[in-house]
């Protein structure tokens, strides 16, 4: 199971980062807290302090089309705010 399915890169996170020192993944429905913390200290080579989480329940859409009322549900997900210890950085734009 791949825990860390992409980062979170929006401007309000990046405050995030600058002030509190935290970062944001998208990370697996199934992946519990301590799988998340081992994903990130492995990838990134980081020490992490605490690791909270947030599950995103997809929103009901609906559009009007010449067919009709168009009625579905955007993807759910799970999101992963990672505290990193003080000292520790991870830079997502180094290889650009």
């Amino acid at each position: 199971m791949e825990v860390i399915v992409k980062p979170i890169l929006s401007e309000k996170m990046s405050a995030l980062t600058d002030k509190q020192n935290k970062v944001a993944f998208i990370v697996n429905k199934a992946a519990n807290k301590f799988e998340i913390k081992k994903a990130v200290e492995d990838m990134y080579g980081v020490t992490v302090k605490a690791v909270n989480t947030l599950v995103y329940q997809g929103d009901v859409k609906s559009r009007y089309t010449k067919a009709g009322v168009i009625t579905g549900r955007t993807v759910s997900f799970k999101k992963a705010i990672v505290t990193l210890a003080e000292g520790d950085s991870i830079d997502f734009f180094s290889n650009i």
